[in-house]
């Protein structure tokens, strides 16, 4: 294989390694005698309910799960829903409210087994009674165009949310319900709070952080969504379940993929041919193009001194950057295509260096691409001949790839365990 083709395969490799249908069976319990209850939300939903479909053949299946518009699979005993991501919509929340009514008719005996992957915070939208749905929408929007970090914005969500922030399994276990929730994680750390606004799992976080969050990334949040807020950090209403509460002794949260289990099955595919392949954290967070800058930084010293590392080598890392969007800027792309284009610039023209960035869901930001690659032989070439730095300005990466022809589209992969990203060095 040629090293375009190598990245892929290891990128191939990765997103295989954190597949429901290959890895979700291993984490079931055993076969339930009584009523088992199946929801879920996330990217890996779809995928993850047809797992648990042809694990349990034979056993009497109910629930629905929602994932992200084109993202479903074929199940027969658990429904899909298609909604919107990742800012939420009607059939989001009609379908986490059809979740909410199966949950709270649950019984003694029964068995809720939740399903969870990223994309889960806005799949499963159920917002409190006293905001709508639309705050909810502008609230998210704005957050996301704010840069602010995933974890950050699911502390405001989880406080916005019916189901989020342990309140799932809190409805479950009033019931008399046993709780376990599958978890594909696809943030830094893999803590279950904090992958899909953790609907099984314990909440450390308070209204005043949820305040402090709106504050510090200068989100004018919609009134209702402060006032409720306000409310429940002076107490007036009540707060997300704590780590502490006894309601978490019936509650089981297994964490099936991780990022860090993906690099290293992209890892080994380096190492199969030959090649030194470092981890570089599966934890990488910050802006895109400033993560890009320090890649560039230790790119140039492995290159001209031979440290730390020696070439040939790949750099494989993961985690989740960010793109701050500028008001009234309508760039595309996403963290992936960004951070490449800012690689590409930084590197200007150094030979023998390949890099591929891409988002294991399928889809990086706003276009219909996983990420993108850059070659060793034909980067300088493209650079000269198109205006790099105006398109990284604009945001408009996934516009310079496609003009490049490096762009990777793959369509949903139906797993999510955030960004791949490796850069071999020959």
């Amino acid at each position: 294989m040629n090293a375009v083709e190598l990245m892929r395969a290891s990128f191939e490799a990765a997103v295989a390694a954190a597949d429901p249908l290959r890895v979700l069976a291993a984490h079931l319990p055993d076969r339930p005698a009584g009523r088992v209850v199946v929801v879920g939300a996330g990217k890996a939903a779809a995928s993850m309910a047809l797992a648990v479909e042809r694990a349990w053949p034979d056993v009497l299946l109910e629930g629905v799960v929602i994932t992200r518009y084109a993202h479903g699979a074929p199940t027969k005993r658990i429904r899909v829903v298609e909604a919107g991501h990742p800012v939420p919509d009607a059939a989001g929340e009609l379908a986490a409210r059809e979740i909410q009514q199966l949950v709270s008719h649950l019984k003694q005996g029964d068995l809720l087994l939740v399903l969870v992957s990223g994309g889960g915070s806005s799949l499963l939208s159920l917002p409190v009674p006293d905001v709508s749905m639309a705050a909810l929408k502008s609230v998210t929007s704005m957050l996301l165009a704010s840069g602010a970090p995933i974890g950050e914005m699911n502390v405001v969500r989880k406080h916005l949310s019916q189901i989020a922030g342990g309140r799932l399994a809190a409805t479950a276990t009033a019931r008399g319900a046993r709780v376990i929730a599958l978890i594909i994680s696809d943030v830094t750390g893999d803590a279950p709070t904090d992958i899909a606004s953790g609907p099984c799992a314990a909440d450390p976080s308070t209204y005043q952080d949820a305040l402090a969050v709106l504050s510090r990334w200068n989100v004018k949040a919609p009134d209702e969504v402060l006032s409720w807020l306000r409310r429940g950090a002076n107490g007036e209403v009540p707060e997300t379940p704590k780590p502490d509460d006894p309601l978490f002794d019936e509650v089981e949260n297994r964490v099936i993929a991780t990022a860090h289990q993906s690099l290293e099955a992209g890892a080994d595919v380096f190492r199969s041919a030959g090649i030194n392949a470092v981890l570089l954290g599966d934890t990488v967070t910050g802006e895109a193009r400033e993560v890009a800058q320090v890649y560039a930084a230790l790119v140039r010293e492995i290159r001209v001194h031979s440290q730390p590392f020696t070439p040939p080598v790949a750099l494989i890392s993961g985690g989740e950057c960010t793109v701050t969007l500028p008001a009234g800027t309508r760039g595309r792309g996403g963290r992936c295509t960004e951070f490449l284009l800012s690689l590409a610039i930084e590197l200007d023209g150094t030979r023998g260096v390949c890099a591929l960035a891409c988002d294991t869901d399928g889809i990086d930001g706003s276009e219909d691409n996983a990420g993108a690659w850059l070659a060793c032989e034909s980067t300088p070439e493209i650079m000269s001949k198109n205006s790099p730095r105006p398109t990284l300005d604009r945001h408009d990466a996934y516009g310079f790839f496609l003009e490049a022809g490096q762009l990777i589209i793959t369509g949903p992969t139906r797993t999510n365990v955030n960004d791949f990203r490796v850069i071999l060095i020959q």
